[in-house]
């Protein structure tokens, strides 16, 4: 039967998009890739062929073009798009995240983005969202300017904390004029940080001043 003559409904890609790539056979998903059979042969009978001639997926893992374009049917065009898949999988399969920054210190926290923060002219507001281990996961500027308790605001520094799956955060600030002394809205802000991230269960570990080759922790100050 031809492509034209199967019910859309079970059509390979339509399937995908209805139920999702991990529903579809292996011949289905291998259809996708070949994406047409000829007027003698359906996509979907094309690629039985070619897992038949592999048997199956642990052979046809490590084709070469050769080996592909030799079936009747797949050409070049046809035998790169499915190597090409395969290697996509391989390195998906074989990739190791880089490891990933520990923070076990007030020193770890400001050693992390001091020669990043120390030489800015605005004041730039960062979060850094942290895994059970403590292990940096993503850091991100939050807002740049004059520190304000109305302008940071606690929800764009915990709506990312969600959106991570955070079990904490560190937040941290440059002072351009180099001294890390914290101001007034500087403890306010780490007050109302602290208080909403008691109420998601999302703890601020530590807010940082970071001034020139210098800083202030507001946890070791006793503001947390």
């Amino acid at each position: 039967m031809l492509m034209k003559q199967v019910p859309e409904e079970e059509r390979p890609r339509e399937r995908l998009v209805h139920l999702g790539a991990k529903h579809l056979s292996n011949q289905e998903l291998l259809a996708i890739l070949i994406s047409s059979g000829s007027k003698q042969e359906s996509v979907l009978s094309l690629s039985q062929r070619v897992l038949i001639h592999f048997e199956g997926l642990s052979l046809l893992k490590d084709a070469t073009i050769e080996e592909l374009t030799a079936i009747k049917g797949i050409g070049d065009a046809k035998a790169v798009t499915v190597l090409a898949a395969l290697e996509v999988g391989k390195r998906i399969h074989s990739h190791k995240p880089h490891e990933r920054y520990i923070i076990k210190s007030p020193e770890d926290g400001a050693d992390y983005v001091m020669e990043e923060m120390r030489d800015l002219k605005q004041e730039h507001f960062i979060a850094m969202f942290l895994n059970t281990k403590n292990q940096v996961i993503h850091r991100q500027t939050i807002f740049i300017g004059s520190l304000n308790a109305s302008i940071v605001h606690p929800r764009e520094v915990f709506k990312e904390a969600v959106k991570r799956s955070a079990a904490s955060v560190i937040c941290a600030h440059n002072h351009p004029s180099g001294d890390p002394t914290p101001s007034q809205e500087d403890i306010h802000v780490t007050r109302r940080l602290t208080e909403c991230g008691k109420m998601l269960g999302i703890e601020l570990l530590d807010h940082l001043v970071i001034g020139d080759r210098n800083f202030v922790s507001l946890k070791e100050k006793g503001y947390l």
